[in-house]
Protein backbone atom coordinates (compact mmCIF):
# COMPACT_ATOMS: atom_id res chain seq x y z
CA UNK A 1 0.00 0.00 0.00
CA UNK A 2 0.96 3.66 -0.69
CA UNK A 3 2.15 5.09 3.03
CA UNK A 4 3.12 9.07 1.99
CA UNK A 5 3.85 11.37 -1.16
CA UNK A 6 5.97 14.12 -0.07
CA UNK A 7 7.34 17.09 -2.40
CA UNK A 8 10.52 18.63 -3.26
CA UNK A 9 11.96 21.36 -5.13
CA UNK A 10 14.54 21.44 -7.53
CA UNK A 11 18.25 23.34 -5.66
CA UNK A 12 19.83 24.15 -9.02
CA UNK A 13 16.60 25.69 -10.43
CA UNK A 14 16.21 24.25 -14.33
CA UNK A 15 16.56 20.13 -14.88
CA UNK A 16 17.21 19.67 -18.29
CA UNK A 17 16.21 16.58 -20.10
CA UNK A 18 18.01 15.45 -23.36
CA UNK A 19 16.32 13.02 -25.63
CA UNK A 20 19.01 11.46 -27.46
CA UNK A 21 18.23 8.90 -30.06
CA UNK A 22 20.20 5.11 -29.47
CA UNK A 23 20.57 3.91 -33.26
CA UNK A 24 23.31 2.03 -33.29
CA UNK A 25 23.64 -1.57 -31.04
CA UNK A 26 26.74 -2.81 -31.21
CA UNK A 27 28.35 -4.92 -29.01
CA UNK A 28 26.31 -4.65 -26.16
CA UNK A 29 26.77 -1.65 -25.80
CA UNK A 30 27.90 2.05 -27.49
CA UNK A 31 30.13 4.94 -25.77
CA UNK A 32 33.56 6.58 -25.92
CA UNK A 33 36.47 5.93 -24.26
CA UNK A 34 36.95 8.17 -21.19
CA UNK A 35 40.40 9.03 -21.49
CA UNK A 36 39.95 9.05 -25.66
CA UNK A 37 37.27 11.69 -25.62
CA UNK A 38 35.61 11.50 -29.12
CA UNK A 39 35.67 14.26 -31.23
CA UNK A 40 32.92 16.91 -31.89
CA UNK A 41 34.37 17.06 -35.61
CA UNK A 42 31.35 15.91 -37.67
CA UNK A 43 32.66 14.27 -40.76
CA UNK A 44 29.86 14.92 -43.59
CA UNK A 45 28.77 11.76 -45.22
CA UNK A 46 28.52 11.20 -49.18
CA UNK A 47 26.84 8.89 -51.36
CA UNK A 48 29.51 5.73 -50.63
CA UNK A 49 31.29 4.52 -53.60
CA UNK A 50 30.39 1.62 -56.19
CA UNK A 51 33.26 -0.08 -54.81
CA UNK A 52 31.97 0.41 -51.07
CA UNK A 53 28.64 -0.89 -52.70
CA UNK A 54 29.94 -3.59 -54.75
CA UNK A 55 29.59 -6.52 -52.12
CA UNK A 56 25.57 -5.28 -51.17
CA UNK A 57 24.30 -7.27 -52.96
CA UNK A 58 26.25 -10.46 -52.67
CA UNK A 59 25.85 -10.57 -48.79
CA UNK A 60 22.08 -10.12 -48.87
CA UNK A 61 21.52 -12.81 -51.72
CA UNK A 62 23.54 -14.97 -49.76
CA UNK A 63 21.43 -14.32 -46.82
CA UNK A 64 18.40 -13.38 -47.31
CA UNK A 65 16.55 -17.02 -47.44
CA UNK A 66 17.96 -17.95 -43.22
CA UNK A 67 15.90 -14.14 -42.80
CA UNK A 68 13.15 -15.29 -44.93
CA UNK A 69 12.66 -18.29 -42.59
CA UNK A 70 13.11 -16.40 -39.27
CA UNK A 71 10.60 -14.08 -40.02
CA UNK A 72 8.21 -17.05 -41.00
CA UNK A 73 8.80 -18.64 -37.71
CA UNK A 74 9.22 -15.42 -35.70
CA UNK A 75 12.17 -16.11 -34.49
CA UNK A 76 14.25 -12.98 -36.38
CA UNK A 77 16.31 -12.44 -32.64
CA UNK A 78 16.28 -16.27 -31.81
CA UNK A 79 20.25 -17.34 -30.90
CA UNK A 80 20.17 -20.23 -33.20
CA UNK A 81 19.21 -18.44 -36.46
CA UNK A 82 21.80 -15.40 -35.96
CA UNK A 83 24.08 -17.83 -35.65
CA UNK A 84 23.21 -19.43 -38.75
CA UNK A 85 23.36 -16.17 -40.70
CA UNK A 86 26.87 -15.63 -39.26
CA UNK A 87 28.14 -18.69 -40.02
CA UNK A 88 26.73 -18.74 -43.73
CA UNK A 89 28.01 -15.30 -44.42
CA UNK A 90 31.59 -16.84 -43.21
CA UNK A 91 31.18 -19.98 -45.48
CA UNK A 92 31.48 -17.07 -48.16
CA UNK A 93 34.47 -15.24 -47.10
CA UNK A 94 32.89 -12.69 -44.57
CA UNK A 95 34.11 -12.02 -40.92
CA UNK A 96 30.76 -11.54 -39.53
CA UNK A 97 29.85 -11.57 -35.56
CA UNK A 98 26.46 -11.35 -33.92
CA UNK A 99 25.97 -7.69 -31.81
CA UNK A 100 25.86 -9.33 -28.51
CA UNK A 101 28.85 -11.08 -29.18
CA UNK A 102 27.59 -14.46 -28.75
CA UNK A 103 28.97 -16.22 -31.39
CA UNK A 104 31.93 -17.09 -32.56
CA UNK A 105 33.55 -14.39 -35.42
CA UNK A 106 34.10 -15.70 -38.86
CA UNK A 107 37.33 -15.60 -40.84
CA UNK A 108 38.75 -13.56 -37.33
CA UNK A 109 41.50 -13.70 -39.77
CA UNK A 110 41.11 -11.22 -41.85
CA UNK A 111 40.51 -8.79 -38.89
CA UNK A 112 44.00 -9.71 -37.20
CA UNK A 113 45.66 -9.08 -40.49
CA UNK A 114 43.73 -5.48 -41.13
CA UNK A 115 44.48 -4.59 -37.46
CA UNK A 116 48.28 -5.51 -38.22
CA UNK A 117 48.35 -3.72 -41.39
CA UNK A 118 46.68 -0.51 -39.34
CA UNK A 119 49.87 -0.56 -36.46
CA UNK A 120 51.93 -1.18 -39.48
CA UNK A 121 50.70 2.31 -41.27
CA UNK A 122 49.80 0.35 -44.47
CA UNK A 123 47.01 0.75 -46.63
CA UNK A 124 44.49 -1.86 -46.30
CA UNK A 125 40.51 -2.73 -46.87
CA UNK A 126 37.93 -5.02 -44.68
CA UNK A 127 33.88 -5.46 -44.41
CA UNK A 128 33.13 -6.82 -40.87
CA UNK A 129 29.24 -7.76 -40.53
CA UNK A 130 27.06 -7.58 -37.51
CA UNK A 131 23.91 -9.26 -37.54
CA UNK A 132 21.59 -7.69 -35.19
CA UNK A 133 18.94 -9.39 -33.22
CA UNK A 134 16.19 -6.81 -34.35
CA UNK A 135 16.01 -7.97 -38.31
CA UNK A 136 19.07 -6.96 -39.84
CA UNK A 137 22.57 -6.02 -39.51
CA UNK A 138 25.63 -3.77 -40.06
CA UNK A 139 28.31 -3.20 -42.26
CA UNK A 140 31.62 -1.87 -41.51
CA UNK A 141 33.56 -1.30 -44.75
CA UNK A 142 37.29 -0.30 -43.13
CA UNK A 143 39.77 1.34 -44.89
CA UNK A 144 42.98 2.23 -43.56
CA UNK A 145 46.02 4.27 -44.20
CA UNK A 146 48.76 5.97 -42.81
CA UNK A 147 47.75 4.31 -39.49
CA UNK A 148 44.43 6.29 -39.60
CA UNK A 149 40.98 4.45 -40.25
CA UNK A 150 38.18 5.33 -42.11
CA UNK A 151 34.90 3.90 -41.45
CA UNK A 152 31.39 3.72 -43.65
CA UNK A 153 28.85 2.23 -41.83
CA UNK A 154 25.78 1.32 -43.32
CA UNK A 155 22.49 -0.80 -41.22
CA UNK A 156 20.34 -3.09 -43.83
CA UNK A 157 16.70 -3.71 -41.83
CA UNK A 158 14.77 -6.87 -43.39
CA UNK A 159 11.13 -5.96 -43.77
CA UNK A 160 8.61 -7.65 -45.80
CA UNK A 161 11.10 -10.07 -47.27
CA UNK A 162 13.47 -7.71 -48.31
CA UNK A 163 16.57 -6.34 -46.60
CA UNK A 164 17.22 -3.03 -47.47
CA UNK A 165 20.01 -0.28 -46.45
CA UNK A 166 18.09 2.20 -44.11
CA UNK A 167 21.17 4.44 -42.77
CA UNK A 168 24.76 5.14 -43.57
CA UNK A 169 27.11 7.15 -42.41
CA UNK A 170 31.14 7.67 -42.14
CA UNK A 171 33.99 8.70 -39.52
CA UNK A 172 37.22 8.39 -38.98
CA UNK A 173 37.72 6.71 -36.21
CA UNK A 174 38.81 8.51 -33.13
CA UNK A 175 39.99 5.85 -30.94
CA UNK A 176 41.26 2.01 -32.56
CA UNK A 177 42.38 -0.99 -30.53
CA UNK A 178 42.57 -4.50 -30.58
CA UNK A 179 42.96 -5.34 -26.82
CA UNK A 180 44.51 -8.63 -24.86
CA UNK A 181 41.12 -10.15 -24.35
CA UNK A 182 40.54 -10.36 -28.04
CA UNK A 183 38.12 -7.30 -29.06
CA UNK A 184 38.38 -5.01 -31.72
CA UNK A 185 37.00 -1.86 -29.97
CA UNK A 186 36.51 1.47 -32.22
CA UNK A 187 34.22 4.84 -31.94
CA UNK A 188 34.14 8.22 -33.80
CA UNK A 189 31.33 10.52 -34.68
CA UNK A 190 29.37 9.87 -37.61
CA UNK A 191 26.59 12.13 -39.46
CA UNK A 192 23.46 11.14 -41.55
CA UNK A 193 21.11 13.48 -43.32
CA UNK A 194 17.92 11.00 -42.25
CA UNK A 195 19.05 11.34 -38.47
CA UNK A 196 20.20 14.45 -38.60
CA UNK A 197 16.26 15.67 -38.56
CA UNK A 198 15.73 13.78 -35.66
CA UNK A 199 18.90 14.88 -33.21
CA UNK A 200 20.46 17.87 -34.96
CA UNK A 201 23.99 16.50 -34.37
CA UNK A 202 26.38 13.73 -35.22
CA UNK A 203 25.95 9.86 -33.63
CA UNK A 204 28.36 8.58 -31.64
CA UNK A 205 29.35 5.03 -32.30
CA UNK A 206 31.25 2.82 -29.80
CA UNK A 207 31.63 -0.58 -31.31
CA UNK A 208 32.90 -3.95 -29.42
CA UNK A 209 33.76 -6.98 -31.50
CA UNK A 210 34.85 -9.94 -30.08
CA UNK A 211 37.56 -11.62 -32.24
CA UNK A 212 38.60 -14.36 -30.33
CA UNK A 213 36.88 -17.32 -30.04
CA UNK A 214 35.49 -17.97 -26.53
CA UNK A 215 34.31 -21.51 -25.38
CA UNK A 216 30.42 -22.26 -25.76
CA UNK A 217 29.99 -23.35 -21.99
CA UNK A 218 31.45 -20.16 -21.05
CA UNK A 219 28.97 -18.08 -23.17
CA UNK A 220 26.46 -20.49 -21.57
CA UNK A 221 27.24 -19.88 -18.16
CA UNK A 222 27.14 -15.90 -18.69
CA UNK A 223 23.25 -15.99 -20.70
CA UNK A 224 22.39 -18.42 -17.85
CA UNK A 225 23.46 -16.77 -14.55
CA UNK A 226 25.35 -13.72 -15.40
CA UNK A 227 23.65 -11.59 -18.05
CA UNK A 228 20.01 -11.85 -16.30
CA UNK A 229 21.11 -10.19 -13.60
CA UNK A 230 23.92 -7.60 -15.36
CA UNK A 231 24.62 -3.62 -14.73
CA UNK A 232 21.46 -1.70 -14.57
CA UNK A 233 20.59 0.15 -11.67
CA UNK A 234 22.48 -2.38 -9.42
CA UNK A 235 25.82 -3.03 -7.66
CA UNK A 236 25.33 -6.95 -7.13
CA UNK A 237 28.42 -7.55 -9.50
CA UNK A 238 30.34 -3.58 -8.37
CA UNK A 239 30.54 -4.88 -4.71
CA UNK A 240 32.02 -7.81 -2.71
CA UNK A 241 29.51 -9.55 -0.58
CA UNK A 242 28.55 -13.42 0.17
CA UNK A 243 26.14 -15.34 2.45
CA UNK A 244 28.09 -14.98 5.72
CA UNK A 245 28.27 -11.36 4.95
CA UNK A 246 26.18 -9.18 2.38
CA UNK A 247 28.53 -5.89 2.61
CA UNK A 248 27.01 -3.13 0.53
CA UNK A 249 24.83 -5.48 -1.87
CA UNK A 250 21.37 -3.42 -1.88
CA UNK A 251 18.44 -5.78 -1.95
CA UNK A 252 16.13 -3.04 -2.99
CA UNK A 253 18.03 -2.85 -6.57
CA UNK A 254 17.96 -7.11 -6.37
CA UNK A 255 13.82 -6.69 -5.70
CA UNK A 256 13.62 -4.80 -9.03
CA UNK A 257 15.30 -6.64 -11.22
CA UNK A 258 14.20 -10.20 -9.69
CA UNK A 259 10.12 -9.35 -8.95
CA UNK A 260 9.71 -9.85 -13.35
CA UNK A 261 11.52 -12.92 -13.35
CA UNK A 262 9.50 -14.41 -10.31
CA UNK A 263 6.23 -12.98 -10.86
CA UNK A 264 5.95 -12.14 -14.89
CA UNK A 265 5.60 -8.77 -14.33
CA UNK A 266 7.23 -5.37 -13.67
CA UNK A 267 7.19 -4.29 -10.19
CA UNK A 268 3.88 -2.48 -9.47
CA UNK A 269 5.12 -0.08 -6.65
CA UNK A 270 6.69 2.65 -9.12
CA UNK A 271 7.80 6.14 -9.04
CA UNK A 272 5.37 9.38 -9.40
CA UNK A 273 4.49 10.80 -12.81
CA UNK A 274 5.19 13.82 -11.30
CA UNK A 275 9.13 14.22 -10.76
CA UNK A 276 9.20 16.56 -7.58
CA UNK A 277 7.06 13.70 -5.36
CA UNK A 278 8.21 11.22 -4.21
CA UNK A 279 6.25 7.59 -3.62
CA UNK A 280 6.97 5.74 -0.54
CA UNK A 281 5.49 2.56 -0.07
CA UNK A 282 4.81 -0.51 2.33
CA UNK A 283 4.90 -3.90 1.11
CA UNK A 284 3.73 -7.31 2.92
CA UNK A 285 6.81 -9.35 4.19
CA UNK A 286 5.73 -12.33 2.30
CA UNK A 287 5.57 -10.41 -0.93
CA UNK A 288 9.33 -8.73 -0.35
CA UNK A 289 10.84 -11.92 0.81
CA UNK A 290 9.49 -14.45 -1.49
CA UNK A 291 11.14 -12.35 -4.54
CA UNK A 292 14.50 -12.20 -2.54
CA UNK A 293 14.58 -15.75 -1.18
CA UNK A 294 14.28 -16.93 -4.54
CA UNK A 295 17.62 -16.20 -5.40
CA UNK A 296 19.61 -16.06 -2.07
CA UNK A 297 19.85 -17.55 0.78
CA UNK A 298 19.23 -15.49 3.27
CA UNK A 299 16.88 -15.42 6.77
CA UNK A 300 14.32 -13.01 7.33
CA UNK A 301 16.70 -11.09 10.35
CA UNK A 302 19.13 -11.07 7.84
CA UNK A 303 16.97 -8.87 5.42
CA UNK A 304 15.26 -6.61 7.81
CA UNK A 305 18.49 -5.93 8.66
CA UNK A 306 19.72 -4.70 5.39
CA UNK A 307 16.59 -2.91 4.63
CA UNK A 308 13.87 -0.81 6.14
CA UNK A 309 11.38 -3.48 7.89
CA UNK A 310 8.42 -2.54 10.25
CA UNK A 311 7.87 -4.84 13.00
CA UNK A 312 4.51 -3.35 13.68
CA UNK A 313 2.82 -4.48 10.58
CA UNK A 314 5.58 -6.59 8.88
CA UNK A 315 5.98 -4.65 5.66
CA UNK A 316 9.81 -3.87 4.19
CA UNK A 317 9.29 -0.02 3.52
CA UNK A 318 9.93 0.40 -0.43
CA UNK A 319 11.31 3.99 -2.41
CA UNK A 320 11.36 3.25 -5.83
CA UNK A 321 14.35 5.23 -7.80
CA UNK A 322 13.67 8.93 -8.46
CA UNK A 323 14.77 10.87 -11.22
CA UNK A 324 18.54 11.71 -8.62
CA UNK A 325 19.24 8.15 -9.23
CA UNK A 326 18.42 7.72 -12.61
CA UNK A 327 21.56 6.45 -15.06
CA UNK A 328 23.16 6.91 -18.26
CA UNK A 329 22.06 4.06 -20.59
CA UNK A 330 25.30 2.73 -21.45
CA UNK A 331 25.88 -0.25 -19.79
CA UNK A 332 28.97 -2.75 -19.58
CA UNK A 333 28.59 -7.15 -19.35
CA UNK A 334 29.90 -9.52 -17.33
CA UNK A 335 31.66 -12.60 -19.61
CA UNK A 336 32.71 -15.81 -18.14
CA UNK A 337 36.47 -16.66 -19.36
CA UNK A 338 36.27 -19.62 -16.96
CA UNK A 339 34.46 -21.54 -14.66
CA UNK A 340 35.14 -24.25 -11.31
CA UNK A 341 32.85 -27.00 -10.29
CA UNK A 342 33.28 -27.11 -6.66
CA UNK A 343 32.69 -30.16 -4.31
CA UNK A 344 29.48 -28.62 -2.60
CA UNK A 345 27.39 -28.26 -5.41
CA UNK A 346 28.38 -24.53 -6.31
CA UNK A 347 30.06 -22.87 -9.41
CA UNK A 348 32.82 -20.49 -9.36
CA UNK A 349 32.84 -18.35 -12.41
CA UNK A 350 35.61 -15.86 -13.66
CA UNK A 351 34.36 -13.27 -15.28
CA UNK A 352 35.80 -10.02 -17.30
CA UNK A 353 33.41 -6.88 -17.17
CA UNK A 354 33.36 -5.88 -20.61
CA UNK A 355 32.56 -2.22 -21.43
CA UNK A 356 32.22 -1.03 -24.81
CA UNK A 357 31.25 3.00 -23.64
CA UNK A 358 34.38 3.36 -22.66
CA UNK A 359 36.38 0.99 -25.38
CA UNK A 360 37.55 -1.62 -22.07
CA UNK A 361 37.51 -5.33 -22.92
CA UNK A 362 38.56 -5.80 -19.16
CA UNK A 363 37.25 -2.68 -17.25
CA UNK A 364 38.23 -5.72 -14.22
CA UNK A 365 37.68 -9.50 -13.39
CA UNK A 366 35.05 -10.74 -10.62
CA UNK A 367 34.69 -13.97 -9.06
CA UNK A 368 30.61 -14.80 -9.07
CA UNK A 369 29.73 -18.15 -6.99
CA UNK A 370 26.40 -19.25 -7.86
CA UNK A 371 24.54 -22.53 -6.52
CA UNK A 372 21.93 -24.52 -9.38
CA UNK A 373 19.20 -25.56 -8.09
CA UNK A 374 17.16 -28.76 -9.18
CA UNK A 375 14.28 -27.01 -10.37
CA UNK A 376 16.40 -25.09 -12.53
CA UNK A 377 16.76 -22.18 -10.95
CA UNK A 378 19.38 -20.67 -8.78
CA UNK A 379 20.87 -18.98 -6.10
CA UNK A 380 23.66 -16.67 -5.62
CA UNK A 381 26.22 -16.86 -3.10
CA UNK A 382 28.81 -14.65 -3.43
CA UNK A 383 30.57 -11.76 -5.90
CA UNK A 384 34.65 -10.75 -5.52
CA UNK A 385 36.42 -8.33 -7.20
CA UNK A 386 39.49 -9.41 -8.12
CA UNK A 387 42.53 -7.03 -6.97
CA UNK A 388 44.56 -5.45 -10.06
CA UNK A 389 46.26 -2.17 -10.63
CA UNK A 390 44.58 -1.88 -13.76
CA UNK A 391 41.21 -2.17 -12.32
CA UNK A 392 38.65 1.18 -13.75
CA UNK A 393 36.09 2.92 -11.83
CA UNK A 394 32.75 1.87 -12.50
CA UNK A 395 31.40 5.14 -14.06
CA UNK A 396 27.94 3.88 -14.78
CA UNK A 397 26.67 3.19 -11.46
CA UNK A 398 24.11 5.54 -9.81
CA UNK A 399 23.56 4.40 -5.79
CA UNK A 400 19.97 4.91 -4.51
CA UNK A 401 19.62 7.95 -2.00
CA UNK A 402 21.25 6.89 1.56
CA UNK A 403 18.30 7.52 4.15
CA UNK A 404 19.65 10.93 4.33
CA UNK A 405 20.39 12.42 1.26
CA UNK A 406 16.51 10.92 0.31
CA UNK A 407 15.30 13.86 3.84
CA UNK A 408 17.30 16.25 2.57
CA UNK A 409 15.44 16.47 -1.11
CA UNK A 410 12.22 15.68 -0.30
CA UNK A 411 12.37 17.36 2.91
CA UNK A 412 10.96 14.06 5.24
CA UNK A 413 7.62 13.97 6.14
Amino acid sequence: MLLRKTAWFWKSGLAVISFVLMFSISGCSDTPPEEDTVSETVIDVQDVSEEEQENEEEIINICIDLYDKAAEENKLDDLEIIRSIVNRLGENGYPAVDSRNQVNMTEAEQVLEFCKKVDAQEEAELTILEISYLGGFVKYDLHTKDGNVDVVRSYYGYENGEIQKEVTGRYQAEYWNYTEEGYLMFSGVWFSEELYVLTLSGVEEHTALRVQPLDETYRELSRKYLLPISFEQNNMFIVDWSEEDFGDLNFYDMYDILYPKVNGQYVPYVADDNLSVSAVYRIPKEEFESVIMKYFNIDSETLQSKTVYASEDSTYEYKPRGFEEVEYPEYPYSEVIGYTENSDGTITLTANVVFPYSGNSKVYAHEVVVRPLEDGGVQYVSNRIIPSEDNSEETWHTPRLTLEEWEELYGGE
